[in-house]
């Protein structure tokens, strides 16, 4: 019999496990990160691609083709309406130009009768920054054009990538099931299927929810005025996409967006606004368009966007959550590795049992003389 490892080698084994694949995953990112976002694409376009195998007769590399390019089309509708939003805010620039400054001139009057600090040392101080952000501007520069190009070359990847999953999705589906021992291929195959059906919904719900979220916030801030209401509505979703912190930096742009063009009283209305489609978006949308296909617990998703953004950052932090519940499907179907599923996964609320009440009539005869 082999000698059972005891608990300090194996945990020597799985952090080194751990490191390793952390490693190999920041070296990689550039190669890892689209692959991983073209295998959700993947499975999000299969109905599609066998539908149109099936029903419509169409070879297997045309139904590709065909489904790839109805995702570059519905991307590039994004693109193109997100973009028509920025050229409208962009025609105005000059005016939000003037009413940021007038914006400054009051912030600086404030902060000179606040904390009496006069506005020569203030304009000391944000000159000595200027100087220091200028002799930085090549840097920043470089940085934007790497970022720029490292975005490019994710979407090509991303196309690529999700071309040849669906073009070669029989032949990695047999891969996976001869990997394994012929007594673990209906496991397999059950935990594929559950992983394909999971994230299929997990992606719909997500994409729902996006949508949902934009037509709140594009309705409510119409309804009070604010200018740009569509666009700040898109920047909305968008980045709800991004659990708990995307909201944070959705509600950032458009605080210092209304601030310019309306002023502090219109800033409170819409910090009430993405308060109020929030916590709609959190008790009610999550649990019933996304909560339901992924349970995994809320600290356990929270560390997996900040580990996610520490080794990917934006796309590590999309790409976390439907990671670990495949992680967790497959833990919840091998039994030495369920104890992390449940760890993973919701607090279980025990069945209240009901009382049963039996209704007896007890009938006593009496003898009549």
């Amino acid at each position: 019999m082999k000698e059972k490892l005891t608990f300090l080698p194996k945990l020597a084994l799985v952090l080194f496990c751990l490191i390793s694949l952390t490693y190999i995953a920041i070296l990689g990112q550039s190669l890892l990160a689209p692959l991983l976002f073209s295998f959700l694409m993947g499975i999000l376009l299969l109905p599609v691609a066998n539908f149109l195998e099936r029903r419509l007769k169409f070879k297997r590399s045309l139904s590709t083709i065909v489904s790839v390019i109805l995702m570059i089309s519905v991307i590039g509708g994004i693109i193109y309406f997100f973009g028509n939003q920025l050229s409208a805010l962009w025609a105005d620039w000059p005016l939000l130009k003037e009413k940021a400054d007038v914006s400054y001139h009051e912030l600086q009057h404030w902060i000179s009768k606040t904390f009496h600090v006069n506005t020569e040392k203030q304009l000391a101080y944000l000159n000595d920054s200027t100087e220091k952000a200028l002799a930085t501007s090549a840097a920043i520069v470089a940085t934007t054009l790497a970022t720029l190009s490292s975005t490019l070359l994710f979407l090509g990847f991303t196309l690529l990538f999700t071309f040849f999953i669906l073009n070669y999705r029989r032949i990695l589906f047999t891969f996976l099931t001869s990997v394994f021992k012929e007594e673990h291929k209906e496991k397999v195959t059950e935990i594929v299927s559950q992983i394909q059906y999971i994230i299929k919904k997990y992606i719909i719900g997500l994409f729902l929810q996006m949508f949902i979220v934009t037509v709140l916030m594009i309705t409510v801030l119409s309804l009070l005025g604010v200018k740009y209401a569509v666009l700040l509505g898109l920047v909305a979703g968008i980045f709800n996409v991004v659990p708990y912190l995307g909201i944070f930096f959705a509600l950032l742009i458009s605080c210092l967006i209304t601030f310019a063009t309306a002023g502090a009283g219109k800033v409170l209305l819409v910090l009430i606004a993405f308060v109020a489609v929030h916590a709609v978006d959190g008790n009610i949308l999550m649990p019933l368009v996304v909560g339901s296909k992924v349970k995994i617990n809320a600290l356990f998703a929270f560390i997996g966007i900040v580990v996610g953004e520490m080794i990917w950052g934006i796309s590590g932090m999309f790409l976390c959550i439907p990671y670990l519940a495949m992680l967790k499907i497959i833990f919840d179907r091998i039994d030495y590795l369920k104890p992390w599923g449940i760890l993973m996964g919701e607090e279980h609320k025990p069945l209240k049992k009901k009382r049963v009440y039996h209704i007896t009539k007890k009938i006593k005869l009496e003898e009549k003389d």
